[in-house]
């Protein structure tokens, strides 16, 4: 959900142009066309805007202790006169949601951030959401567990493809959040809760087909999974894939998901979740299942034309087994029963609005089987 970063070169300071060489000058102008198109060079700074139709920015968190999880969520969208964004918040247990449009935003240029007004302000420590009296997130975050990877992204190889649909980078594997939610007519203590971040970003907004997922809460405090996979394409280039993310109890972290050393297979529906995962050292399975009737219907944008549609499939609190394997001698097994599974595509989430007794203006829905 794009911003107006595109003129800043990744990695490139900002020197008086008066006395920097010619060459040099095209080089970044060079590199500022690059970035625009959504892509970054290996070692850029991927969370930094990129100037593109839509940029996304996204916070989950959870407290097994409790069973509980909030996530929240800001696309900042261009349109032909300005940006604007789709706001979300939304909790697990009692199926709380609101989202709206907001006709102002704007996207970090020089790293983490993506502002709507008095509505939403998030940053790499900090995320407050105000979307009405009944609808407050204000959280700070502590030892934070970034992405380890430099060389790439979550998008591995495919984030230096120019002009793709959909880029994908989880930026925070890890930390405590300390604050506080007011959830309609609850207010929620989030001392101590499991944080996580990421951010999507694309050319002309989702796929039209795609999966998700991410879970916290398993035994062991530190691990972390994710995943997401779906129709990707840039001009004539169209492909399907799927990246999967574990940061071990170790810390150490497993990236899968370039297709020709690390393809991973996914197999979905509404209501369940199959990747296999494969590369010469690593293997990783995740399994993950959830009743559709507990899910959200999540809002997606159409940046060009400053609206919301309904676009995703969001279980916040399903069930995910995860095995992963270093050598074909298993190095760690876990299970979450607070995982986040989501199935997306504006067809397919329209039709369940209705299924729920929607009307076709809405452009979200709450679970229908509360917990």
């Amino acid at each position: 959900m794009g911003s107006g970063g595109a003129g800043h070169g990744a990695g490139v300071p900002d020197l008086d142009p008066t006395v920097i060489p010619a060459p040099a000058r095209a080089a970044r102008r060079l590199l500022a066309r690059y970035r625009a198109s959504g892509a970054d060079l290996p070692y850029g700074d991927p969370l930094r805007a990129h100037g593109v139709a839509m940029e996304g920015y996204f916070w989950r968190f959870t407290d097994p202790h409790t069973g509980r999880v909030v996530i929240a969520l800001n696309g900042v969208n261009r349109a032909a006169d300005g940006r604007w964004a789709t706001l979300g918040l939304a909790a697990h247990p009692g199926g709380f949601l609101r989202t709206t449009v907001h006709p102002e935003a704007t996207a970090g240029p020089d790293g983490l951030g993506a502002r709507a007004g008095d509505a939403f302000h998030g940053t790499p420590d900090a995320l407050r959401v105000d979307l009405g009296p009944t609808a407050r997130l204000d959280v700070r975050l502590e030892d934070a567990v970034p992405w380890s990877r430099r060389s790439f992204g979550g998008s591995s190889v495919f984030q230096t493809v120019p002009g793709l649909n959909q880029y994908w980078h989880p930026w925070l594997l890890g930390g405590r959040a300390h604050g506080t939610a007011v959830l309609g007519e609850q207010a929620w203590d989030l001392d101590g809760w499991t944080a996580y971040g990421e951010k999507n970003w694309g050319r002309g907004g989702f796929p039209d087909s795609w999966w998700w997922g991410q879970a916290q809460g398993f035994a062991e405090d530190a691990a972390c999974v994710a995943f997401a996979g779906g129709q990707v394409s840039a001009g004539p280039l169209r492909t399907t894939v799927t990246a999967v993310v574990v940061r071990l109890p170790d810390g150490r972290v497993v990236r899968l998901g370039d297709p020709v050393v690390s393809p991973v297979r996914a197999e979905v529906a509404d209501e369940h979740w199959s990747l296999r995962g494969r590369s010469a050292r690593w293997s990783v399975e995740v399994e993950g299942r959830g009743d559709l009737g507990r899910a959200h219907v999540l809002p997606v944008p159409l940046p060009l034309e400053r609206r919301n549609v309904p676009g995703a499939i969001e279980h916040l609190a399903a069930q995910m087994r995860v095995v992963v394997r270093h050598r074909g001698r298993t190095v760690w097994s876990g299970e979450s029963t607070l995982a986040a599974l989501e199935h997306g595509g504006i067809a397919r989430a329209r039709a369940e609005v209705l299924r729920r007794g929607g009307t076709a203006t809405d452009v979200d829905a709450a679970p229908v089987v509360l917990d």
